[in-house]
């Protein structure tokens, strides 16, 4: 390129003397110098970035990156792992929990029955009680406490 300018300025230099015909020439061969120095320039880069290319596959499929890829493979698929664990751990906990909310439900309510049978059951007693005081019955009202003594 610098020895493309030193030409283009001598070309100035003749056509400022006047000479004939040489500066045409002298253009041609600044130009020829041009464009090979810009061709050259080209040519250097593409084999710059083909060697590039080249040193990037070598070092991609080497044996040190493909343990290193495999490496990473692994311990990121052991976190996926331990995500997994984690997320099923509490899905089982709530289910567990659901499942021991509804069987608590369920015996609170069999709970709840009984003892209202048994208050029902108590009611009764009690109206008995009531209508054996007002017949005046000694017979079963000695029953009745005889029951009731039975019960405590």
């Amino acid at each position: 390129m610098f020895a493309s300018f030193a030409v283009f300025m001598s070309v100035d230099l003749l056509l400022w003397l006047a000479v004939p015909g040489l500066p045409g020439l002298m253009t041609q061969l600044g130009l020829v110098t041009l464009l090979s120095a810009f061709a050259l320039l080209l040519t250097t880069g593409l084999f710059v970035i083909t060697k590039l290319i080249i040193a990037a596959c070598f070092d991609y499929f080497s044996a040190r990156q493909r343990i290193e890829r495999r490496l990473l493979f692994i311990q990121a698929r052991q976190d996926q792992l331990k995500q997994l664990f984690y997320f099923r751990t509490l899905q089982i906990n709530y289910f567990n929990d659901l499942k021991r909310k509804r069987l608590l439900n369920a015996n609170n309510r069999r709970h709840i029955q009984s003892l209202s049978k048994a208050i029902n059951k108590d009611l009764q007693s009690i109206k008995e009680n009531v209508q054996y005081r007002n017949q005046q019955d000694v017979e079963a009202l000695l029953k009745l406490q005889q029951k009731i003594a039975t019960l405590v």
